[in-house]
């Protein structure tokens, strides 16, 4: 009997184990959705643990179910559907503070916002790309890459990157910018959506789902983006209003903590898998989800603050109240933007260019506390200095990183030109020419294509 009861076990543990991210990721959201449902309020620390954990939680639900969505819908819209709801963490975070701006443009909510906003960008490049090309090349010892289709996103990022620029410039963040960059991002879908399909290649939790049959796929998928934008939008408020009330309560810059502690929750997940990518050595898999992160923050999530804003305010006739400090934020964060573009038009990250972005990043982040309590360790170099220092850097290595291969960024350029141009009409899906990819092998849909068996058929009868 009790061999049998442990052989049942065993058999019931091994067939439970491959759903266990599932229950992990689902279990981390059960606190924050129960104390909002409940009406429970916590100390402000325990409340921004356990509701930043639920939208830790939520966020790698949301990433499988992405993942395992593009098996049942077309191309262009699981592209749409899949960077929406990427950014949908870091969206429901910063649109709290943009809507609370909106009601009370004196608070400081609109700081909040745009705090939220930058930090999340400077994390992406300065450390999670950073962190990839010092994994990939301590594991595999070579330079990682990344394939040259990504050149849309990264083109379109620096479309973003240039318009951003003007922001600072001009003073103000309008309604009007928001619909340029969700224009930007809008002309990014539509030519990617144009990219010859390509077979779904879902890996770990995502493939389990992948494997399901059509009815159960579909059903799973469906509660798990249920169940994660559930918990994201629940936990918004209370992990928000937690870190502000943290950071008064431990006495901590609350500025500071919106601006990096909160991303990171939102980011985690993604930062994650791209780093087990890079460290099975699908170094172009890993950069090229982070830069489509980045793409989707610097455009989608910029493009709603200012809409958002007027929306709450009830009135598009003023822009979102920012102060110089905010318009320094943005024009730092453009500023590393724009070295980043330059920095990947080789379409290579090697570990020196990890050690630029790691050590510009770092440097911007440690040393305004650092002369706040060391005044003149700096020679006279204060805490106010140190966003226009490291603007003026970022745009030297630009300069630089451009100077060194002036080939390589216009060949860039010409051939991102040459995407924007309407591509030539294509052959319709079914024909003979659709049958063959450029390597002349049939893809995986043309083992169903009539011409292809017609053509098979002509062959045989001509052999015989």
């Amino acid at each position: 009997m009790d061999t049998r009861a442990h052989s049942l076990w065993s058999r019931t543990e091994f067939e439970m184990k491959p759903y266990l991210p599932f229950l992990l990721a689902g279990s981390a959201t059960v606190p924050g959705i129960f104390m909002r449902l409940a009406g429970i309020s916590l100390e402000p620390i325990s409340m921004a643990f356990f509701s930043g954990l639920a939208i830790l939680g939520a966020s790698l639900l949301l990433i499988w179910a992405c993942d395992a969505a593009q098996a049942d819908i077309c191309q262009a819209l699981a592209m749409a559907l899949v960077a929406l709801l990427a950014v949908l963490p870091e969206y429901s975070v910063d649109m709290y503070f943009t809507w609370h701006a909106g009601l009370a443009p004196e608070g400081p909510y609109a700081h909040y916002a745009i705090a939220n906003m930058t930090g999340a960008n400077r994390l992406l490049i300065g450390v999670a790309w950073a962190a990839i090309a010092v994994l990939y090349w301590v594991r595999h010892r070579r330079p990682a890459e990344i394939h040259q289709e990504r050149r849309l996103e990264l083109g379109f990022m620096g479309l973003a990157t240039a318009y951003a620029l003007i922001i600072p410039i001009k003073g103000s963040l309008a309604w009007y910018d928001g619909l340029v960059f969700l224009s930007i991002y809008g002309g990014y879908i539509r030519l990617a959506s144009q990219r010859s399909c390509v077979e779904v290649e879902a890996d770990g939790p995502a493939e389990l789902l992948v494997a399901l049959p059509k009815i159960r796929r579909r059903f799973a998928t469906g509660t798990l983006f249920l169940v994660a934008a559930g918990a994201i939008f629940a936990n918004a408020k209370p992990f928000c209003e937690g870190l502000i009330a943290t950071g008064k309560l431990l006495q901590i810059n609350e500025f500071l903590l919106v601006q990096w502690l909160a991303p990171i929750a939102s980011e985690a997940p993604e930062f994650t898998v791209s780093l087990i990518f890079a460290w099975r050595g699908q170094a172009s898999l890993a950069l090229g989800t982070l830069l489509s992160a980045k793409l989707n923050q610097w455009t989608l999530l910029v493009g709603m603050i200012p809409g958002v804003f007027g929306v709450a305010h009830g009135s598009f006739d003023h822009p979102i109240p920012l102060s110089p400090f905010q318009f320094q934020e943005i024009l730092l964060t453009a500023a590393q933007s724009l070295m980043a573009v330059v920095l990947l038009t080789s379409f290579k990250l090697p570990l020196s260019a990890a050690a630029l972005l790691f050590g510009l990043f770092a440097g911007q982040l440690v040393l305004p506390p650092l002369l706040e309590t060391h005044p003149d360790m700096a020679f006279g170099l204060t805490s106010s200095h140190v966003h226009p220092l490291f603007t003026a850097l970022y745009f030297v290595a630009a300069l630089a990183l451009f100077l060194h291969a002036p080939k390589t960024s216009i060949e860039f350029i010409r051939s991102f030109i040459q995407d924007l141009r309407p591509a030539k009409s294509q052959p319709a899906k079914g024909t003979r020419e659709s049958c063959h990819a450029t390597t002349g092998h049939p893809l995986p849909r043309c083992m169903k294509c009539p011409w292809r068996h017609q053509g098979m058929a002509l062959c045989k009868a001509a052999a015989g």
